[in-house]
């Protein structure tokens, strides 16, 4: 397959080649080597989180790494109010909603992948969402018709064989060297939930750590993850430290929970401001820190000045029953101590540190319950 160039345009020319049959077709548009880079990615992702917990799986992917994911599940208002549709879409558009909903700053322009054949309506949602492409394993009748028209037909419409099982090998060049390694298809069930170190896991809590080994595994290393009911609410990734992960995957957290705040909700705009503007706004608003530049252009995108945002703390405080993934050992109990500001309960991480001691010991302090997977799940 010729690509439209390889990770930057001027790396030209660019092939994709595949090693045994193909484990997709290209059914509109023209990838480039990110976009199937992208693509893949979030289709082992979908494809093992639906099969892990049953249910329809979506990601949101860019550059490598879900910015967000999601099984299906319930929407709040605050999802049906941001992308105007119904309070009980089906299945499959739920999940994309959620994964969405995680980060949709950084879901702009990225690439989605579900577990499950596109329908009409996911299709008709997406005409209104500035993505570049998704995958699935099958599309309904229609539906690529009406996706391939999205971006004057640059948009990339991916059919993945759900039923391809990749090599027992992966290998990569890189300045002359080919690396090879074996292909990590070591099993992520709930087997690997059963070392709990402290405190008990809810069923919720245990198909959230599920869900967000999952994520990780397809996450650039450093990589850590938030989760709550079925979907990611923060996703650090590609961190040199771990700690800096947490602290930033925690903010992410922090403004999918502030987005729910009645300020937040309650800023009118100016006819005219579009949906993702709207969004950026209300996010760049409760992250508190507007330029002066971007002071004019807020005051210009609303109909009235905003409410005080006067109780930021305590409706943060208000946010708990999260589950927090680690792919790698947690080096220091600070990683702990953060991640338990920003509610986290639930606590995966493989253990193996020289301070795992310490962070078992932070984990009793503060009443979070640790599970030790054994697993590691760097991904480079």
């Amino acid at each position: 397959m010729e690509l439209r160039y390889g990770t930057n345009p001027h790396q030209r020319p660019a092939r994709a080649e595949p090693l045994t049959h193909q484990p997709i077709r290209v059914l509109s548009g023209e990838p480039s080597y990110i976009n199937l880079l992208d693509a893949l990615a979030g289709w082992r992702l979908v494809r093992e989180a639906g099969a892990a917990l049953a249910k329809p799986a979506a990601a949101s992917v860019k550059h490598v790494s879900p910015a967000g994911a999601a099984i299906a599940g319930a929407i709040d208002e605050v999802i049906a109010e941001t992308y105007g549709v119904d309070a009980s879409p089906g299945a499959l558009t739920s999940a994309y909603l959620r994964a969405r909903d995680a980060d949709p700053k950084s879901s702009y322009g990225d690439f989605i992948a579900v577990s499950q054949p596109v329908d009409a309506e996911l299709a008709d949602l997406l005409r209104g969402v500035i993505s570049d492409g998704i995958i699935a394993p099958d599309f309904e009748p229609g539906v690529v018709g009406a996706l391939s028209a999205k971006k004057g037909g640059r948009f990339l419409v991916v059919q993945a064989d759900p039923g391809f099982s990749p090599p027992a090998s992966e290998s990569r060049e890189v300045f002359g060297l080919r690396l090879t390694e074996r292909t990590d298809d070591q099993p992520i069930t709930g087997q690997v939930l059963t070392d709990i170190r402290c405190g008990a896991l809810t069923d919720q809590a245990r198909a959230d750590l599920l869900l967000g080994l999952i994520v990780l595994r397809y996450t650039q290393s450093n990589s850590v993850a938030y989760l709550r009911a079925g979907k990611t609410v923060g996703i650090g990734a590609g961190q040199q430290s771990r700690v800096d992960c947490t602290r930033l995957a925690g903010a992410k957290a922090d403004s999918w929970w502030l987005r729910r705040h009645p300020a937040v909700r309650g800023l009118r705009f100016r006819d005219g401001i579009r949906k993702q503007d709207r969004l950026n706004w209300r996010i760049r608003y409760l992250e508190g820190d507007l330029t002066p530049n971007e002071v004019i252009g807020f005051r210009a995108a609303l109909l009235e000045e905003p409410a005080p945002f006067t109780d930021r703390a305590d409706w943060l405080e208000r946010l708990n029953d999260i589950s927090f993934v680690s792919d790698g050992a947690l080096p220091f109990r600070d990683n702990i101590d953060h991640a338990h500001r920003h509610g986290a309960r639930f606590v995966a991480e493989p253990g193996g540190s020289i301070r795992s001691d310490d962070v078992e010991r932070a984990c009793r302090e503060l009443g979070v319950t640790l599970v030790r997977t054994g697993l590691r799940l760097f991904r480079h």
